[in-house]
């Protein structure tokens, strides 16, 4: 089964308006339409920086006891929680390189190798 959610633990952690700490969260996988939908925000349009604001606070669906992840949540964050968070999406968001059965050419030798359509 695809696992589509990943629990984190923030290094320093979010602090409410109360003061509360909120460290442990989950993050889902991003959508096309996660990617797709902040590129016609305002914000974005401006500073495109402010994109990955805006999908963090789209795929994190849980972060203590907050009751919702809004961008105000996210610009709260310490510099290190921010990019804590950023490394994950873009790690459990990654496209795996599809794995290709090949044989070689010239030795006949049968192997497996990932297909790079970088070049």
């Amino acid at each position: 089964m695809l696992q589509t959610e990943y629990e984190f633990t923030l290094p320093k952690g979010y602090v409410d308006r109360d003061g509360n700490l909120h460290k442990n969260g989950r993050m889902r996988l991003a959508t096309a339409m996660d990617e797709i939908g902040p590129a016609r925000d305002p914000r974005v349009m401006r500073n495109p920086d402010y994109l990955m604001i805006i999908l963090l606070s789209r795929v994190i669906v849980k972060l203590g006891s907050l009751s919702e992840i809004t961008t105000n949540t996210i610009e709260s964050l310490f510099v290190s929680d921010l990019t804590f968070l950023q490394n994950m999406y873009e790690t459990i968001n990654k496209a795996e390189a599809p794995m290709v059965q090949a044989t070689c050419p010239y030795c006949g030798r049968e192997f497996t190798t990932e297909l790079n359509f970088k070049g």
